[in-house]
């Protein structure tokens, strides 16, 4: 636990936010330095072929002791979201929690409520880890990377365990949906993986929605407001009306939940000359990205005919897609994970996530990768939280997961 938290702390306290709009990879330099980090120790723990390579990626080997057992994966990113700062994270270390609200003293406004965070029900006398309220925390998915870090520190102590070949792979810009863009699943090697970027202990996601992006860009002509009649072409306000139409009744984020799907514009940004609007579309079935477009393309064409002198483009770029449809094809990998979850001491239990990790990408390019808990907490905010124990769960997991396989034998 002391060896855990001490890596998570240390970890968080580098400011890795990925840049949306970034052309580099990774788009953001503290993403190289963790990874330089990693591989240091990585290496002191005895993985000889750590490396990060040319995009920042970092990979590395646990040698097995187990003849014929397969190889598995575990991954994690190093990055953090963008949608809150990232920079001069104060962790604070809550030991024994009271099970009541959690006021950040960074910022009293910023209040851990019981009342909002249903899984704090279940955390009385743990150890929890904060922000001081002015920054997110970063345990997406740092807490990931360091149960990583703790497991591999683990196998190395004890050679009493028996576990095939383990390759750890800590990815780069997963928070902006690039995380696999230089990631070539054969560069792992494993027969399956198993991503540390989930919530509570116990907690396998075999199901995320299908994603893809729609930028919606409007095209005015702008001239001195004095001299605009007849002439100017507010791409500002068309652009609002374009929202307007949008529905959010249904199929917007804070209107739907379960299995419904959503359309969700998260940045607007520009001028009367242009303005960009970028829309993220979701749904659990693949075939309802299709229809989402089609609507978002429906209220450009109506606009077009109302502003025939204003430009409307709806360009879509996939994202990712529902995992399921590849873990349908591989439900070993699944099988293992339930009873590794099992032995580790923890009730396993299923989750449709509203969202995609690494594992989508890779499962869709024939790398199983289900998610794994890594005790992560309203991520995404300053409001964010870990919990100490569910991570040390979610490495007794990881070393169960190792030997389990290390049982199985290579399928050719």
């Amino acid at each position: 636990m002391d060896s855990l938290l001490e890596r998570f702390l240390r970890y968080v306290r580098i400011d890795t936010t990925a840049v949306d709009d970034s052309k580099t990879y990774p788009s953001s330099s503290g993403q190289l330095e963790l990874g330089k980090v990693l591989v240091g120790e990585l290496a002191a723990l005895g993985v000889s072929d750590a490396v990060q390579d040319e995009n920042g990626i970092v990979f590395g080997t646990v040698p097995g002791g187990v003849a014929g057992a397969p190889t598995i994966a575990w991954l994690a990113h190093m990055d953090t979201s963008p949608e809150s700062s990232g920079a001069g994270v104060r962790p604070l270390v809550h030991e024994h929690y009271d099970g009541g609200d959690i006021t950040l003293p960074g910022d009293p406004t910023k209040v851990i409520r019981t009342a909002e965070s249903a899984e704090l029900a279940g955390l009385n006398g743990k150890t929890l880890i904060t922000s001081d309220g002015t920054t997110l925390l970063g345990a997406d998915d740092k807490a990931g990377v360091a149960i990583i870090m703790a497991a591999a520190e683990a196998l190395a102590a004890d050679r009493g365990i028996r576990h095939g070949p383990i390759r750890i792979v800590f990815t780069c810009d997963e928070e902006v949906g690039r995380g696999v863009d230089r990631l070539d699943p054969s560069k792992i090697g494993a027969v399956a993986a198993y991503t540390l970027d989930g919530e509570a202990a116990g907690l396998i996601e075999n199901e995320t929605f299908s994603a893809d992006l729609a930028t919606v860009t409007v095209t005015g002509y702008n001239i001195h407001p004095g001299l605009a009649e007849g002439r100017m072409v507010n791409a500002v306000r068309v652009a609002a009306q374009f929202l307007s139409r949008m529905p959010w009744q249904r199929l917007a984020p804070e209107t739907s939940g379960r299995r419904d799907g959503f359309l969700h514009p998260y940045v607007i940004e520009g001028g009367v000359a242009e303005v960009k609007i970028k829309i993220l579309l979701r749904s659990f079935s693949t075939a309802e990205l299709g229809e989402q477009a089609n609507l978002l393309r429906a209220i450009a064409s109506g606009l077009a005919a109302e502003h025939p002198r204003a430009k409307l483009d709806v360009a879509i770029e996939e994202q990712y897609r529902n995992m399921a449809e590849a873990l349908r094809c591989a439900p070993r990998v699944v099988d293992l994970a339930v009873a590794a979850v099992r032995r580790a001491g923890e009730e396993p239990r299923f989750k449709s996530t509203r969202g995609g990790t690494d594992g989508s990408r890779l499962s869709a390019l024939g790398l199983p990768t289900p998610n794994l808990s890594a005790g992560m907490h309203n991520f995404h905010s300053s409001l964010e939280y870990a919990c100490l124990e569910e991570m040390e769960s979610s490495v007794r997991t990881l070393l169960e997961l190792a030997q389990l396989w290390a049982a199985e034998r290579q399928v050719d």
